[in-house]
């Protein structure tokens, strides 16, 4: 039992990522779900930990970091159109990049529970692709081109966005793992497990989560030393050819679907039309509102004001045990502009500048351990890779739908890398991520 209740941290979070494999969903509007429910507990519990801990939550520099982007949701909260909106909006920003970040910070021990969650990550995406391809195999997709082959996992079709993200997030901590100073055998298996989880991210038919797993990965590879990101690139690279070559009929609609990546601006797709529109009206909110923005959730509201008659009337979705619908288009798909149009340049600017701080830290603290050679140069390369993903994302999506509480996840991990270290006179050897005395002793026994 002492042992369990040492473990309780890092366990209620892993409860956070498990919950993600079990096939249920919001509802067809993207409520919250069980992992969102989770992770609500989470942070209560962090809350009770710390008072009967007595300890210092934050320190000042991770407080003012986190506690940034409260300033503009706070005040695009008080311009939503009604009460009810903007306390709905306002708990979801707080909960994605505030409290749940601030708990991981606040409940990861050391490298131990950090590599612990980084490989639940990719657990998570190999289940999640093996449900894909299996989908995409069986006819049992969502439906792409009329076709029921697209790959979604356990998301179904109304959020054919989350096995992209839950099979790209895994394969960044897996590339980040694979170039860290690991056992051989660790990193072996990480490597196999990028392998394997390309063929599913080919099926998801997502260019913004290809676009992000790509730049990410080149960062990865450039950060983890150009030696032995040019040993592990080629494999990847190599496999990458036979294994999307190896997929038949389906080759012809992957092909199709890379070359459109290119024909944004001369023959877009309705999907790019859609979007292009919807960046065009959320621009026109800014426009109009340029310091606060339209208020939380109120793009919906704005958009038909703002928009051109080029507007598809919704997307349609079909497949994955799923009757058809038209499920109509209630953000930008931009989370920049999302932000900007509903919460202005203030929301931005506070938002963004918590970000980026996020990751010169994140980048700084892995600066530190590449140049003492230390150990956790892959803890660092996950943070970084994790932060780089969801950054580059954010230009081709937004928060929406169950796979949301892994962005939230995403955050806090960076947050620990970058921030622990200084956490305040109540931070251990084991919040730290340099190389702490465990960490030493783990690496002495794996020589």
């Amino acid at each position: 039992m002492t042992r369990i209740g040492a473990q309780a941290p890092v366990l209620a979070l892993l409860a956070v990522v498990v919950l993600l494999a079990l096939p249920l969903a919001p509802g067809d509007e993207g409520g919250a779900g069980p992992a969102d429910a989770v992770s609500a507990l989470v942070v209560l519990f962090c809350a009770v930990r710390l008072v009967r801990e007595r300890r210092r939550p934050l320190s000042r520099t991770a407080a003012v970091v986190l506690g940034l982007p409260v300033l503009g949701v706070a005040v695009a909260a008080m311009g939503a159109v009604s009460p009810g909106e903007g306390l709905a909006g306002l708990g979801r920003y707080l909960q994605i990049f505030v409290l749940v970040p601030a708990a991981v910070l606040l409940l990861v021990r050391g490298q131990g529970d950090f590599r612990l969650l980084a490989w639940s990550f990719v657990g998570l995406a190999v289940w999640q692709g093996a449900v894909g391809a299996h989908q995409y195999v069986t006819g049992t997709g969502a439906s792409y081109q009329g076709r029921p082959v697209r790959a979604v996992g356990t998301f179904g079709a109304q959020d054919v966005m989350g096995m992209a993200t839950v099979v790209s997030l895994g394969l960044v901590c897996a590339v980040g793992l694979a170039l860290g100073s690991a056992p051989v055998r660790q990193r072996v298996v990480a490597l196999a497990c990028v392998l394997v989880l390309l063929p599913p991210l080919a099926l998801s038919f997502s260019r913004g989560a290809w676009i992000a797993t790509a730049v990410t990965c080149a960062v990865q590879f450039l950060l983890g030393g150009l030696r032995r990101a040019f040993a592990t690139g080629a494999v990847v690279a190599g496999a990458s050819v036979i294994l999307v070559g190896g997929f038949g009929v389906g080759t012809a609609m992957l092909q199709e679907r890379i070359s459109s990546i290119t024909q944004v601006a001369d023959a877009p797709d309705q999907s790019v039309t859609d979007r292009y529109t919807m960046w065009a009206a959320a621009t026109g909110m800014w426009g109009e509102h340029p310091l606060t923005g339209v208020g939380l959730k109120g793009f919906p509201e704005h958009r038909d004001s703002h928009a051109s008659l080029a507007l598809s009337a919704g997307s349609d979705t079909e497949g994955a045990g799923a009757a058809f619908r038209k499920q109509p288009l209630l953000s930008p798909h931009n989370m920049y502009l999302l932000i900007l149009a509903e919460q202005g340049l203030l929301g931005l600017l506070a938002l963004a500048g918590s970000w980026l701080a996020l990751l010169l830290c994140a980048v700084r603290a892995l600066w530190r351990t590449r140049r003492a050679r230390a150990p956790g140069l892959d803890c660092g390369l996950v943070a970084c890779g994790l932060l780089v993903w969801q950054l580059t994302d954010f230009a081709y999506a937004d928060i929406g739908g169950p796979s949301t509480v892994l962005t939230a996840m995403c955050f806090g991990l960076t947050a620990w890398w970058g921030l622990a270290a200084t956490a305040g006179p109540a931070t251990t050897d084991h919040d730290r991520p340099g190389p702490t005395a465990r960490d030493l002793q783990e690496e002495a026994r794996t020589r």
